[in-house]
């Protein structure tokens, strides 16, 4: 029979994506204290989406392998290498910018067939596999720029990491357009909310109290609602939130609601399990690297765009940025736990203390040990929440 849950029940059914969202409500509060207001200003909020995103698609990405029981240290070389063949096609050779576009994406997937070949066909542990690649397509972009970097891109290859759409309905200091389009994100996330617990209740299913729902709804609102006021007050909407938006849906649609994704949890829960059952692992795996190839590839587009050149260096590090985003979202360390909400909210968090911590002025040195710590306290928490549910079972 269907039931109500208390907010007790919320809060414990599931402790490591509540523990999450409550940790980066309370880093988020911390450092606005700590930087008086500074880090939820107009513009550092602004700056904040463009400067963080590509390490937010990334992640995307990566939570996907982890859960399937892998891990990928390719993406900040496969970064690097596709957006290196981009200016290459748009800046040595002056083809059309969107091509650029094109040849990033076709080599991203190439890179993920590659690398899948080895995981899912030849059975090479992706560990391995992965680095190798991140040595291979480091090379591989130093050989394509020549050790030099390219500049500059097209303007309007520019725009896909620092292009806005604003003043389409205008505003008297404010952007309007921005503000209906968070009205609608709102809107849609309460219908898509409250048929989720219809669906719930048709079945039986626990759900939480009528006036949990609406608190939970309306805090979602004042927040979509709140951080749209501010971005409509710099600049108006960035087109890089636009697609990391869309690629948040679809990933999130993909891996919670499609036989893929099904799959892809029940490799990560118990690999010899799912091939008993029929999982075709070897597809699996192959997609999912050919996929993390694919959104490597879309980063190292925003990632360029961003810096408006190709470089030998770039890239450096955004796997364990990536890696790190998704652990601290709530992914488990051997598989078959993670979401991606939970990594783009793991990927909020680092970037937060990130952006706070430059503001207040702290060394890089400092930011990392910092940054560290974050990481094995979140995986701590992961194994202690076993521990606990393996002494309660």
């Amino acid at each position: 029979m269907a039931g109500t849950s208390d907010i007790k029940d919320l809060l414990t059914r599931n402790v490591r994506q509540s523990g999450i969202y409550i940790a980066f409500v309370f880093i988020v509060l911390l450092f606005t204290v700590l930087t008086r207001g500074a880090l939820l200003s107009p513009g550092n909020l602004t700056n904040l989406i463009l400067q963080y995103s590509y390490i937010l698609i990334l992640a995307i990405g990566m939570v996907l392998i982890i859960v399937a029981g892998h891990i990928d240290l390719s993406v900040g070389s496969v970064v690097a290498f596709t957006g290196s063949v981009a200016a290459v096609v748009v800046i040595q050779h002056g083809l059309p910018w969107w091509l650029g576009i094109l040849a990033a994406l076709g080599i991203g997937i190439l890179v993920g067939l590659w690398q899948g070949f080895w995981v899912a066909i030849v059975g090479i542990p992706a560990f391995i596999v992965t680095l190798a690649g991140m040595l291979i397509f480091r090379g591989m972009t130093m050989q394509t720029l020549g050790n030099v970097s390219l500049s500059p891109f097209p303007e309007a290859y520019q725009k896909i990491a620092g292009g806005f759409l604003n003043g389409l309905f205008g505003g008297p200091g404010y952007d309007v357009f921005t503000l209906v389009v968070a009205a609608a994100v709102v809107i849609v996330f309460a219908l898509q909310q409250w048929r989720a617990r219809l669906a719930k209740l048709r079945y039986d299913q626990s759900v939480e109290a009528l006036w949990i729902f609406a608190v939970k709804v309306a805090v979602v609102a004042v927040i979509v609602m709140a951080f749209a006021w501010q971005i409509a007050n710099a600049r108006g909407l960035p087109v890089v939130l636009i697609l990391l938006a869309a690629l948040i849906l679809i990933y999130s649609f993909v891996s919670q609601q499609t036989v893929f994704g099904r799959h892809v949890y029940a490799m990560g829960g118990n690999l010899q399990a799912a091939r008993l059952s029929g999982v075709k692992t070897r597809l699996v795996n192959m997609m999912l690297f050919v996929n993390m190839g694919l959104l490597s590839a879309i980063a190292g587009i925003v990632y360029s765009a961003r810096s408006n050149s190709a470089q030998p260096g770039a890239g450096n590090m955004f796997e364990l940025d990536a890696i790190a985003a998704a652990f601290i979202g709530g992914a488990a360390v051997s598989g078959g736990v993670g979401k991606v909400q939970g990594a783009i909210i793991g990927g909020l968090i680092m970037a937060v203390m990130s952006n706070g911590m430059q503001i207040m002025g702290i060394g890089q040195s400092t930011q990392s040990i910092v940054r560290g710590v974050v990481l094995i306290l979140a995986v701590a928490f992961d194994v202690y929440n076993k521990k606990r549910a393996g002494a309660e079972g």
